[in-house]
């Protein structure tokens, strides 16, 4: 390869990395449409989709408190990286009791937005693109929230599991309508995120060249670029000492880059998923936060 073909590739992919997040348009329409709805034990359930992206429609569910008019406060679960939307309906249930609107969405290449049976150059694709769409996509859907008559605007709160906090770092840092943010067993630095032991067992002796590629190629996405923009939106991390998925360096260096107000929690455990109980407990802890920040 001439230099003169490095030259021009490098020019490309910087382009190709400023103009990540360009498929924000705040003022597009949202093209909300109804779905369904369901009256559960614990709430009220409605399904729905709106634009991010315009053109690509994003399935998402909500859950209410039953019985009541509103409005309430509100707050978006980002998913982990292979789970889906449903996923709320295992965690609506505290936050609903408390009064809270719950809502979360499939992000791209997850739920309804599969996209297993794509060719493999297609899948590599939108995985660069996965973070973009998902920081692109909760701005959206801050706004549809704004606007809806059973939300109280001023307080919508964020929590993000996993690759949910990895993106919803980025989230916030972009947009300071929330009122607060949990980050739940995220991390950044791509370099020391891919480097967990679950992808040691896996790469083995090719680490240094896998993190060389994945900060390449997902270097835009990394949320220590972006975390110390989240100020003065107060944010709590909550991360596991011997987490096999994200390791507890990727995590340290996301809350170092991060600025006042941040609370940390560290517990004494694996990735958050891997024990139903620790679930309970993380979730426990984030709604006690909310709660509180709610009252400021």
């Amino acid at each position: 390869m001439t230099a003169a073909m490095l030259i021009i590739m490098s020019a490309l992919k910087l382009s190709w990395d400023v103009h990540y997040f360009d498929e924000y348009y705040p003022d597009a329409p949202l093209n909300y449409t109804f779905r369904s709805e369901e009256m559960r034990p614990d709430y009220h359930r409605i399904e729905f989709t709106f634009e991010g992206v315009p053109g690509h429609p994003v399935p998402a569910v909500l859950a209410k408190p039953k019985g009541q008019e509103g409005p309430f406060p509100a707050l978006i679960f980002l998913h982990g990286i292979g789970q889906n939307k449903k996923f709320l309906d295992e965690i609506a249930a505290p936050f609903v009791k408390e009064n809270y609107i719950i809502v979360s969405f499939d992000q791209l290449m997850q739920g309804e937005r599969d996209l297993s049976e794509e060719n493999y150059l297609a899948q590599g694709l939108a995985f660069r693109n996965r973070a973009a769409y998902t920081v692109i996509e909760t701005r959206r859907l801050i706004t549809l929230l704004e606007q809806r008559q059973d939300v109280i605007p001023d307080r919508i709160f964020l929590l993000g599991a996993s690759y949910g906090a990895i993106t919803g770092s980025t989230v916030a840092a972009f947009d300071h309508r929330l009122r607060g943010v949990c980050l739940c067993y995220g991390g950044g630095d791509i370099r020391k995120l891919v480097d967990s032991v679950e992808a040691q067992k896996i790469i083995g002796p090719a680490m240094p060249l896998a993190q060389a590629i994945a900060a390449w190629y997902m270097g835009p996405a990394d949320p220590v670029r972006y975390v110390r923009k989240i100020s003065p939106t107060p944010v709590l991390f909550q991360n596991g000492r011997y987490d096999s998925i994200v390791p507890p360096a990727s995590s340290e260096a996301l809350i170092a880059a991060a600025r006042e107000p941040k609370d940390v929690i560290w517990y004494e455990s694996d990735h958050v998923g891997l024990d139903r109980e620790h679930v309970v407990t993380v979730l426990n802890d984030a709604l006690e936060w909310i709660k509180a920040h709610d009252k400021n």
